[in-house]
């Protein structure tokens, strides 16, 4: 009977924690003030507030440069791509996503709700050219927004995953059975009212025309590089895979080089060099 009560309870527990685990990443709260010539800003997004900065250009105005962070992170992580671009003439736009630092929301579904709170926020935006620069997170919340906005013109997606399932499975604890997995999933979709299987950044790449430039490190180990290659081999526009040898998770942005190759390619896309 004992035995019968802890399977029953185990049955029970562990898919709840994992649904929790996923939907649920922690938040990180504290962060600098805006960087200078950045204001705070609200943003209305679906049924929930997004706190983040807005970044005026110096200069004659070339476009607006919407950043959008990682898995656990918030807005302060832009603050290179604020430092580099808005003196080259670019809008940055550097928001917490919901269920991550100040924003609302209680449950993150990686693009699924995310990509709608980007749409309205790119309503806000001054006219001319949208470039989303997102990572890991951001980066998939970036091609699925592509895959139906228009007004986006290109992407620059570091540490992307291929598609939710996977990654959830690849990252998942060795101990955790399948089964378990598959009622966390279940459960996640009821409480975040969202499908899984439709959070897909690889299925998004077949509708994204514009040009996209993903960047992986080659080290990745909590995103494999694969999850790159296969949304490259889907894209449907102007692409290119930039691997970054010795980077793990979140790491490809550290090096000069990588900012150079950005550089040529939003230089190249514009029609001018940065």
């Amino acid at each position: 009977m004992l035995a019968g009560m802890l399977v029953g309870g185990a049955f029970y527990q562990v898919p709840q924690i994992a649904a929790g685990g996923l939907l649920s990443p922690s938040r990180r709260i504290t962060m600098p003030g805006p960087p200078g010539g950045c204001t705070e800003r609200t943003w209305r997004g679906t049924g929930i507030d997004l706190q983040g900065w807005h970044c005026g250009a110096r200069g004659r105005r070339r476009g607006t440069i919407i950043y959008l962070h990682g898995i656990a992170d918030n807005r302060s992580s832009s603050a290179g791509v604020i430092r580099r671009y808005v003196p080259g003439g670019f809008d940055v736009i550097a928001y917490d996503s919901r269920r991550h630092g100040l924003s609302g929301g209680d449950f993150c579904t990686y693009g699924f709700h995310e990509k709608e709170d980007l749409r309205r926020v790119i309503d806000s935006v001054a006219p001319g050219p949208v470039m989303l620069f997102g990572t890991s997170l951001g980066a998939a919340v970036a091609l699925q927004a592509a895959a139906s906005d228009p007004r986006i013109t290109l992407v620059i997606a570091a540490e992307v995953f291929s598609d939710l399932q996977t990654v959830a499975r690849e990252r998942a604890p060795f101990a955790l059975p399948s089964w378990a997995l598959h009622r966390a999933f279940a459960i996640a979709e009821q409480r975040g009212s969202f499908r899984i299987g439709d959070v897909s950044p690889l299925l998004a790449a077949r509708r994204v025309t514009v040009p996209v430039l993903l960047i992986h490190g080659a080290a990745d180990s909590d995103t494999l590089p694969a999850h790159s290659e296969r949304v490259l081999a889907a894209l449907a526009g102007p692409k290119r895979l930039l691997l970054v040898d010795g980077a793990g998770h979140n790491q490809s942005l550290n090096q000069s080089d990588t900012w150079d190759v950005i550089d040529e390619w939003i230089g190249a896309i514009k029609g001018k060099d940065m």
